[in-house]
């Protein structure tokens, strides 16, 4: 909920303002309802944010519990190694949820609960990013897309938003929309990221459950375990997508209208 509660406080101020000027004497209703319908949206994301944060939260800390054979750098090395990655190393990296695979380096670096702990959630995180490194080394489409668009969606975030609501004080002071799509566009960015993100994570927990089934290393029961931690930590990229649409969609409403009135 800490998520959806970051949203609304982040939004919200600007929502008054800009709903404040679009209804002005002689604008009409009509932004008034879009207004309405593009932060019910974001509102929408943040609670389906805020939810699918919990849950996932919840059964990586009850599958934390659940004892494995092995600890999570044990399972990533022999992942790798089954794939014949013996130069992708497995490392530790500090703090909590911050495993990931680096394919600039092609290291996999694990996070304190997942490193050294011989858990089902470590088991499953470790083979996810193992997943990672397979789809790296197997040039998988849709990481390759990621990893391509990762320079204009480094603009795109750090300028998105600023040249967006520079547009936007334009469109106030009756300069025209240009500016305001410009930074639309930049933002747009972000969004496609998070969607092209999709089926990159989706991809990488598929092989992590297929690997461990092959393993041996999971038991039926264990892959059941494996595979809800994984689904729930999936989600969070669902919900991170839909709130970046939400917010597209939001912004989008306002210029549509602003261009409207001109």
């Amino acid at each position: 909920m800490t998520d959806f509660i970051i949203t609304l406080a982040q939004y919200a101020p600007y929502y008054s303002d800009s709903s404040g000027f679009m209804m002005s004497p002689g604008s009409g209703g009509m932004y008034g309802l879009t207004s309405i319908i593009g932060v019910g949206l974001i509102l929408l994301a943040g609670i389906i944010g805020g939810i699918v944060q919990s849950r996932m939260q919840a059964s990586v800390k009850k599958f934390s519990a659940t004892p494995a054979p092995l600890t999570g750098a044990q399972v990533a090395r022999r992942m790798l190694d089954s794939y014949g990655l013996y130069h992708v190393q497995v490392t530790h990296t500090p703090g909590a949820l911050t495993d990931h695979y680096n394919p600039a380096n092609q290291t996999v670096n694990l996070s304190d609960t997942v490193y050294s702990q011989p858990t089902v959630a470590a088991m499953a995180v470790a083979a996810h990013e193992c997943g990672h490194a397979v789809q790296h080394a197997q040039r998988y489409a849709w990481l390759t897309m990621r990893s391509e668009l990762v320079p204009l969606v480094n603009l795109g975030s750090r300028l998105g938003q600023i040249v967006l609501m520079v547009g936007l004080a334009l469109v106030c002071m009756g300069s025209g929309t240009t500016v305001a799509w410009i930074g639309l566009a930049l933002f747009a960015t972000t969004t496609v990221f998070a969607l092209v993100t999709l089926p990159v994570e989706f991809d990488a927990s598929r092989r992590a459950l297929a690997w461990l089934d092959s393993s041996g290393l999971a038991n039926r029961a264990m892959h059941g375990q494996a595979g809800t931690a994984l689904k729930w930590a999936a989600m969070t990229y669902v919900a991170a997508a839909l709130s970046s649409i939400a917010m597209l969609v939001y912004y989008a409403l306002m210029l549509l209208n602003a261009r409207n009135r001109e």
